[in-house]
């Protein structure tokens, strides 16, 4: 059979995998789900409030999904959808989701900041700018299918 996939692709997708499924345990040891997880990352990092269309965005996750888990949130208490403009929904963190982010997506957002902040700056820079020009040329070829 001929192989499609070059070393190198293939040793991409596998730490692109491994990235995920580290997120996904990162979660389960937080007792949430994926989409919880990403609905009060998020917010947290965003101030405390994010459109539910920006996290649709960020996160790949499906409105259907993302609405199951913020639906979820707001039955827990955590957070509160407000209107924002024209037809937008803003998730927004309550005082109660603001402490449990404070002991679980925070703790997983330091972790992050602690790994890169032990990269040099040159690395940093690196990482992200081969990160972001990849990201550009796989969305180009995307539209071009």
């Amino acid at each position: 059979m001929t192989e499609f996939m070059t070393t190198e692709l293939r040793r991409l997708n596998y730490l692109t995998s491994e990235i995920n499924s580290a997120y996904h345990q990162a979660a389960l040891k937080l007792g949430l789900s994926d989409s919880t997880m990403m609905v009060l990352y998020a917010a947290c990092n965003n101030g405390g409030s994010c459109l539910v269309s920006d996290i649709c965005k960020i996160s790949g996750t499906s409105r259907q999904t993302l609405h199951s888990a913020i639906r979820r949130l707001e039955a827990d208490g955590l957070i509160d959808l407000k209107a924002d403009s024209g037809r937008k929904k803003r998730v927004c963190l309550t005082e109660k989701g603001m402490d449990t982010s404070k002991n679980g997506v925070v703790r997983l957002t330091e972790l992050e900041n602690d790994i890169m902040g032990s990269w040099t700056k040159e690395e940093q820079e690196q990482y992200l700018e081969l990160t972001k020009r990849y990201l550009t040329a796989l969305k180009e070829k995307i539209r071009e299918l």
